[in-house]
């Protein structure tokens, strides 16, 4: 396995266990019992890459193999065990980020692979970071963040975009990689500590 595969290969796991955990903390605040909590954890997971994989008409990647679901189990096992420390919500706050920028990493070097063009990799990792997180928030009765005046779906979009011109530069898939998920996370991380937000389209009277 080669040192771009080994990459890859570890920001999905690293994304599938951020997001599953972000999932999973959510719907304990709600009283869910494990299997909810569970079942909340892995749509989160695997909700944005399952959409990817359908509009790109390749295999859907969590049925491919069986990890996914164990590392939701093991996910659900962490928030158990460390339920006093998880209940913050900042830690919420930096799952989710970090689920955020490398599943949007994920989106678009697999639409690459699949021999689309960039601008359609952009938007699947735009659709891989994201969607699980609606998916999530709908489940739990929460209002989802991609549709609030959060700076959310902006932000892999930027990092897609970073991505994009590292490419033209001629950058390394790794240094594309982590320079766009840094990117995703960075913004974030800043859009909540500023209060920074996309405007509000109010409806005229």
């Amino acid at each position: 396995m080669n040192v771009e595969l080994t990459f890859l290969f570890i920001i999905e796991v690293i994304g599938t266990i951020a997001f599953a955990i972000s999932g999973i903390r959510m719907a304990a605040a709600k009283h869910f019992d494990w299997f909810g909590a569970y079942t909340v954890g892995l749509v989160t997971a695997i909700g944005g890459g399952t959409l990817r994989d359908i509009l790109l008409d390749i295999p859907v990647f969590w049925m491919q193999t069986w990890w996914y679901l164990a590392v939701t189990g093991l996910s659900l096992f962490v928030v158990i065990a460390f339920k006093r420390i998880l209940v913050k919500t900042q830690i919420l706050f930096i799952f989710d980020t970090i689920g955020l920028g490398l599943f949007v990493v994920i989106g678009i070097q697999k639409t690459i692979a699949a021999d689309y063009p960039f601008w359609v990799a952009v938007i699947m990792g735009v659709i891989t970071g994201a969607l699980g997180g609606v998916i999530r928030d709908i489940l739990v009765n929460n209002e989802p963040l991609l549709f609030q005046k959060d700076i959310y779906a902006t932000a892999c979009f930027a990092g897609g975009l970073v991505y994009w011109i590292m490419s033209l530069a001629g950058a390394s898939q790794l240094a594309q990689g982590l320079a766009c998920a840094a990117v995703v996370i960075i913004i974030r991380i800043l859009a909540v500590r500023f209060s920074w937000s996309l405007p509000v389209l109010n409806q005229t009277e």
